[in-house]
């Protein structure tokens, strides 16, 4: 795992993009705390229901919010009953706290066919065995399996640090497979960060999945 950058932050604009687009010119400061609250917000809300991504896309007029899951059909609910409370959650939020003029806030869900191909859902699920107090190297052996069976994968690395299994000292274990070049810019490396909140203490994860070169 490197330590010194963001492993997307040194692909963007050749393998990856940004997770928000629009316009925010001489408001960037109000629109980036307001990017950061719906996402803690939808992150808090949907954090069962295998959350991938979220993009947020911003118009004059309109807010985008394009949330990628594997279990889109309990996000959405029954008659689109999820989707309407999340929205009526989101707006009163934005509402309180008044960070920029009101927009027309539009919700769009995708569904994510592979979802242990994408480092956030990974990271997800660990946590949630890591918090059931299961054993974190059948958890991690476990998850690699998942990981390694997609055919576009062609390697990971799972990172836990924290007291593994209520231990007195804290220590760093890891697991890799395959091939993984994290200085190869046109790499297709997916990274995620998760903790998971134990009786013990704080356990943190890192997942990262290698899925070839781009050179489009």
């Amino acid at each position: 795992m490197s330590q010194r950058s963001h492993p997307r932050i040194k692909r963007i604009t050749t393998t990856t993009d940004w997770k928000s687009k629009g316009f925010y010119d001489e408001k960037y400061p109000e629109y980036l705390e307001e990017d950061h609250i719906i996402r803690e917000y939808i992150n808090n809300r949907l954090h069962d229901v295998g959350l991938a991504e979220i993009e947020i896309r911003r118009t004059p007029s309109q807010l985008n919010i394009v949330i990628h899951s594997s279990r889109p059909g309990l996000v959405i609910g029954r008659g689109g009953e999820g989707v309407k409370s999340l929205k009526a959650g989101l707006d009163e939020v934005l509402e309180k706290e008044r960070l920029t003029p009101e927009k027309n806030v539009r919700i769009e869900v995708k569904e994510v066919k592979d979802p242990w191909s994408r480092a956030s859902v990974a990271a997800k699920e660990i946590a949630k065995q890591l918090e059931k107090r299961m054993h974190y190297r059948r958890v991690i052996k476990h998850a690699m399996g998942k990981i390694t069976a997609n055919r576009s994968v062609q390697g990971a690395r799972i990172q836990v640090a924290g007291r593994l299994n209520g231990s007195e000292i804290a220590r760093t274990e890891h697991i890799s497979e395959g091939n993984l070049p994290r200085e190869t810019l046109r790499a297709d490396l997916d990274y995620a960060f998760e903790e998971a909140y134990c009786k013990f203490g704080t356990i943190g994860i890192k997942v990262m999945i290698y899925k070839g070169e781009k050179f489009d």
